[in-house]
């Protein structure tokens, strides 16, 4: 009788997920297997070309990038607020949390007018004397880590918050006791204690920097093309849709694989970390 009132309560939810998550990705999926060339054919003619490539790798490198920043910058602030007293640990709680109040194209356009040439930074560099022409700072690789770090480090702090907040401090007093230095305390009781929050916060930020859109597309431009926009323009100006449709499998591919990578390092860090 348990059984069924389990299936019964998990059943509505169970049912959304496959319409409007399931079928729609494998329709997706399919349909870049009825190609007359060949059912491999629309994936063979993606990595074959230079740029498709290029789009790809550049993609990956800039949601790694922005993954490894965000964990530090995270895993610091995050061990901030959690050793924080009460009422200052929910300011800077509400301080991580107030950039996800605004919408990403607003914050996008907000880091154009810190990084164009006629922008603050560069404003203040010529103020300070540091260069004696602006820079070209916006349609880079750098300005769209910087905005992505931005956009996606409160997720960490976030995740983590509560992680570090669960490590009992009677491990680490009694690692301090037994003659452990701070360095020593870190690697072998914070660290792999953390490490379920850290893989969560890093899919986290990897997946919505990988396919993300609006940020590339704004502070990236045609320069700085990754997978989101190239997904965006395959569908929406040149109507290829079984093109589209293979850009997206591509991206779950490769997001599926980087998130078992990240899991079989867990499992090496700490054993205990994921099931």
């Amino acid at each position: 009788m348990k059984n069924w009132t389990c299936w019964a309560l998990a059943a509505p939810a169970t049912i959304a997920v496959v319409v409007f998550l399931v079928i729609p990705v494998a329709s997706t999926i399919l349909t870049t297997f009825g190609d007359p060339k060949g059912v491999f054919a629309p994936y063979i003619a993606f990595y074959n070309s230079g740029f498709r490539r290029t789009v790809l790798y550049r993609t990956l490198e800039i949601a790694l990038i922005t993954t490894a920043i965000s964990l530090v910058l995270g895993f610091l602030a995050a061990w901030i607020v959690a050793n924080a007293p009460g009422r200052i640990k929910s300011i800077l709680i509400i301080a991580a949390v107030f950039p996800l109040l605004t919408g990403v194209v607003i914050r996008s356009f907000a880091w154009m007018i810190i990084l164009g040439k006629n922008g603050i930074l560069n404003s203040f560099l010529l103020w300070t004397g540091a260069i004696t022409e602006p820079l070209s700072m916006l349609y880079t690789e750098g300005a769209v880590i910087v905005a992505m770090v931005y956009l996606f480090t409160p997720l960490m702090i976030l995740t983590l918050v509560g992680v570090l907040e669960g490590i009992p401090q009677d491990l680490v007093q009694a690692s301090m006791s037994l003659g452990a230095g701070p360095a020593a305390t870190f690697r072998q009781v914070i660290f792999p204690l953390a490490v379920p929050g850290l893989i969560v916060g890093g899919v986290l930020v990897f997946t919505g920097s990988f396919t993300s859109y609006a940020t590339p597309q704004i502070l990236g431009g045609e320069q700085q093309m990754m997978m989101g926009t190239f997904l965006y323009q395959r569908a929406m100006v040149t109507f290829d849709w079984v093109g589209a449709s293979t850009i997206a499998a591509v991206m779950i591919v490769v997001t599926f694989a980087v998130v078992l990578v990240m899991s079989r390092i867990a499992q090496r860090l700490n054993p205990m970390a994921v099931s």
